[in-house]
């Protein structure tokens, strides 16, 4: 059974190769999830990609994630203080 990677896209990556592509390149967000979910089988991997504009909903996604995580700084000191006042 494949593990499962949750990739989370925070707010305005559903931009990405539309809002100034001479910066951030032409690739879509759909373009990224498609090379990810091509790639995933040969590492015996499920992909979760998921895009949010709402800043709130990313840490709720964590929390109730149950499989492992790698996180990023900024979402693991949301993620702690959302775990404070949830007491989860």
């Amino acid at each position: 059974m494949a593990s499962t990677v949750l990739i989370l896209n925070g707010p305005n990556l559903n931009l990405l190769g539309t809002r100034e592509p001479e910066i951030y390149g032409s690739e879509s967000l759909a373009d990224i999830e498609a090379a990810c979910a091509a790639h995933a089988p040969a590492l015996d991997l499920a992909v979760d990609f998921r895009q949010s504009n709402s800043e709130g909903e990313l840490p709720i996604v964590l929390r109730d994630y149950d499989s492992p995580q790698i996180r990023s700084g900024l979402a693991a000191r949301v993620d702690g203080r959302l775990q404070g006042r949830t007491g989860h």
